[in-house]
C-alpha cells in the first residue's frame, strides 16, 4: 500500500468519524395549556420541554454546565424558571433597594440568609429534580429551577413554541412541565430527518393556588414577611 492510498483511507475514515458525530436532528413543536372555561393562558413561556435519552450510556455522559442567574427585582424572580443541568450554579443578585432571603426545601434545600441591594446569593445544584424557590420576606415570590440530567432542553415561547436542537437520533422520553399542570412524559424516537408538529397538551383545568410557608415551615406574618 502506498503512502498517498494510506492517507486517502485515514482521510476518508475520519470523514466518516466527523459525520457520524455531528449527525443530530431538531425536534420542533407546540405546548399548549387547557385551562378553565373564560382563563386565558399568558404563561406559556414558563413550559419547559426536554428529552431524557432512554440509553443508560448517553444518560451518564458528562454534561455541561448552564451557569445562570436569576435576579430579584421588584418583589419578583427575574424570570420565574430558570432550566439548568446538573452541577451548574445560579446567583440570585439582589437589585431592589430592601432585603430578600431566598430559600428551596428541594432535595436537602438551601438557604442565602438575608442580604441586601447589589449583593447576591447563589447555590449549585447537585441533583436532578424541580426546585420552587421562595422568599422568605415576600410572600408572593415563586421561582422554579429545573435540574437535569440531560443537555436536550428548551423552553417555549410565549405562542408555546419550542425547538430543540442538537439531537442525535434515538428513542427518548420527552417531558412537557409547567409549574400549573402536571407533568406530560410520551416516548418517542427522534428519526435523523428529525421530527417536526409535535403537540403537547397540557391541563391546567384542577390548578389552584395555594400560599407556600416560609422557610420555617409556618405562615408569613407581618413579623416574617412583606405583605406588599
Amino acid at each position: 500500500m502506498t503512502f498517498s492510498t494510506s492517507l486517502w483511507r485515514f482521510g476518508a475514515a475520519v470523514a466518516v468519524l466527523v459525520g457520524t458525530q455531528q449527525r443530530t436532528a431538531s425536534v420542533n413543536g407546540q405546548v399548549t395549556i387547557t385551562e378553565r372555561v373564560g382563563e386565558p393562558t399568558e404563561d406559556l413561556g414558563n413550559a419547559v420541554v426536554y428529552l431524557e435519552p432512554v440509553a443508560a450510556s448517553a444518560r451518564t455522559r458528562a454534561l455541561p454546565l448552564t451557569n445562570t442567574v436569576i435576579a430579584l427585582h421588584s418583589r419578583q424572580f427575574q424570570p420565574r424558571v430558570r432550566v439548568v443541568t446538573q452541577g451548574s450554579k445560579i446567583e440570585f443578585p439582589n437589585e431592589d433597594p430592601f432585603n430578600h432571603n431566598v430559600f428551596s426545601k428541594m432535595n436537602g434545600g438551601f438557604d442565602t440568609g438575608v442580604y441586601g441591594r447589589n449583593k447576591k446569593g447563589e447555590n449549585v445544584f447537585k441533583d436532578p429534580g424541580v426546585y420552587p424557590i421562595y422568599c422568605n420576606v415576600h410572600p408572593r415570590m415563586t421561582a422554579y429551577v429545573i435540574t437535569l440530567n440531560t443537555p436536550y432542553f428548551t423552553e417555549a415561547g410565549d405562542d408555546g413554541r419550542f425547538s430543540l436542537q442538537g439531537v442525535p437520533p434515538g428513542q427518548y422520553k420527552l417531558h412537557a412541565w409547567h409549574d400549573r399542570t402536571s407533568e406530560v412524559v410520551k416516548d418517542v424516537t427522534v428519526p435523523a430527518t428529525g421530527m417536526s408538529n409535535v403537540r403537547v397538551q397540557l391541563d391546567a383545568t384542577g390548578y389552584k393556588y395555594v400560599q407556600h410557608k416560609n422557610k420555617f415551615g409556618q405562615d408569613y406574618t407581618s413579623a416574617t414577611g412583606d405583605r406588599y
